[in-house]
């Protein structure tokens, strides 16, 4: 991941400068700017591999540049905020971010984050497939499970409902694949966790249930079903 570029909007300038340095020490290319408005030009620009946003930034917060950015791209997009509030969180998040990290952070562990996020983000476009083990109900075409009216071309990385293209983050694609390898089996929020957002490590359940939340959106509200006290299944 050498050639990453990463994108940092942050309006502390001690934390911009000390992170921009950890980053570019392990290989990263990093375009730090200090406000909102800086950060959407700055990702016009550049196209960034992967953006990281500070919620409370000048000129345009975090929570609405992340919106701006999901309207042109599915590049991931990783929060930091300095609370961990759940308005702050579940608003990110809900504006299309791909994780969140609160401050102060180990630059360490935003590394391995970052590296998280970008090994899922090849993944879910087709760099590694999709998980082993799917079948799903086949249409008969190699490749595409169906689902009621949702189909999803595995192979492609391409969802349809009713016919009509559905766009997912890298993210919320893989998060798919994870429940159409196990139709009708309840996963666990920890089992999402470790298998879609590679933590390794216990992490918060409110990454997932606002994934869930946004995929249902996306592909029908019943079409993945609550198990109250044990996670999600999906419809088969």
């Amino acid at each position: 991941m050498a050639d990453t570029h990463v994108l940092f909007v942050e309006d502390d300038d001690v934390i911009r400068e000390a992170t921009q340095l950890a980053l570019e020490r392990v290989g990263f290319t990093v375009t730090a700017v200090p406000d909102g408005l800086l950060g959407l030009e700055a990702f016009r620009a550049d196209r960034p591999d992967i953006a990281l946003l500070d919620v409370m930034v000048p000129g345009l917060d975090g929570v609405s540049l992340c919106r701006r950015i999901r309207d042109e791209s599915t590049v991931p997009v990783i929060m930091l905020s300095a609370r961990a509030d759940a308005i702050d969180v579940v608003l990110g998040l809900e504006a299309g971010a791909d994780d969140y990290v609160t401050k102060p952070f180990d630059g360490a562990v935003l590394v391995a984050r970052i590296r998280a996020v970008l090994r899922r983000f090849g993944h879910a476009s087709g760099a590694g497939g999709g998980p082993e083990g799917g079948t799903g109900h086949a249409d008969g075409t190699d490749g595409v499970l169906v689902f009621g009216d949702v189909e999803i071309d595995t192979e492609g990385m391409e969802v349809r409902r009713g016919g009509a293209h559905v766009s997912l983050t890298p993210t919320e694609m893989r998060l798919l694949l994870e429940f159409s390898a196990a139709p009708g089996t309840v996963l666990s929020r920890d089992r999402l966790l470790e298998r879609v957002w590679d933590y390794g490590w216990g992490g918060d359940t409110r990454v997932v249930d606002v994934h869930v939340q946004r995929l249902r959106a996306k592909i029908g509200q019943d079409r993945i079903e609550t198990v109250r006290g044990f996670g999600y299944k999906l419809r088969a």
